[in-house]
């Protein structure tokens, strides 16, 4: 029986809670570390993994559960070196206190420092062939790093103050955001051994719906609230950052949400008819965008 987002949700939670504290050796890193991956957070990357893994009848076994979670701890990592004071400087995260407001800043980049390695450790200490283990820690750190998220992170640096264009804009956030939720995609299709053509198409649905949580996140800064978001909002515009709305106003942004929706939906569709499985589960994350 295929698990659905709740129920991942809860392995997921579950999962990382009771493996983390064994790979860590000191105790203020344990609990910085384990203080924002247990926080909260809706834990869309593994949870799209994992439903791949069962789209194509894969069964999701503790090294299944072990390559999949590892990139939540890539994602938490970025979310707290994010928020560091030379970074965003944000107070609140997840309806928390940010990890430098509770454990200082040096801490805090420890802690990132320590979750970006052990995804990696995670993505190889399982017992996955390593065919599997090289292929998922290779598109890792292609979608994580200097040509991935981490560049988009300093094109969005260096593009405060100035007027991106939207091509522009669109590919700063494939980068930051979208490069990490097209991987979760595809792993599920490495770890399940599809063909070129299938992963290929897995990680255009990535790429697709990682813009349309880009342009959502840009929305609800503008029209949300602090308690929807878990963190403050009304930011980006008072820091010059280029987003969706600031460039296209909300009508706009409204309009590439449903642009990049449509072509999610193409993609799945697309899936589907390449495949023969059924690809229906993927509308779970797409209904995550209310407007």
């Amino acid at each position: 029986m295929m698990l659905e987002l709740k129920e991942l949700k809860e392995q997921i939670d579950q999962f990382l809670a009771q493996q983390m504290p064994s790979d860590i050796d000191q105790p203020t890193l344990a609990s910085s570390m384990e203080y924002s991956v247990n926080a909260g957070g809706k834990r869309l990357r593994p949870a799209l993994t994992l439903t791949t893994v069962q789209i194509f009848g894969g069964q999701l076994s503790q090294d299944v559960m072990k390559a999949a979670t590892a990139v939540e701890l890539l994602h938490t990592y970025s979310l707290i070196h994010d928020d560091l004071p030379a970074m965003d400087n944000d107070d609140l995260r997840r309806g928390k206190p940010t990890n430098h407001k509770k454990f200082g800043a040096g801490m805090a980049t420890l802690a990132g420092d320590g979750l970006l390695t052990m995804a990696f450790q995670w993505l190889t200490d399982n017992q996955l062939s390593t065919e599997t283990q090289a292929k998922l820690t290779l598109a890792l750190a292609k979608a994580a790093g200097p040509a991935g998220m981490v560049a988009g992170q300093a094109r969005d640096i260096e593009g405060e103050h100035q007027n991106l264009t939207l091509e522009q804009l669109r590919y700063l956030h494939r980068q930051k955001t979208g490069d990490l939720l097209s991987y979760a995609v595809l792993a599920g299709g490495i770890i399940t051994k599809q063909d070129s053509p299938t992963k290929k198409l897995l990680a255009d649905f990535g790429v697709q719906f990682g813009l349309a949580f880009q342009i959502y996140d840009d929305l609800m800064d503008v029209v949300g609230t602090a308690k929807q978001m878990g963190k403050a909002v009304h930011k980006d515009a008072g820091e010059h950052k280029n987003t969706y709305p600031g460039l296209l106003g909300v009508r706009g942004a409204e309009e590439q949400l449903h642009l990049a929706l449509k072509q999610a939906k193409e993609s799945q569709r697309k899936l589907t008819e390449k495949t023969g499985y059924d690809f229906s589960a993927y509308d779970q994350f797409l209904a995550y965008f209310k407007l």
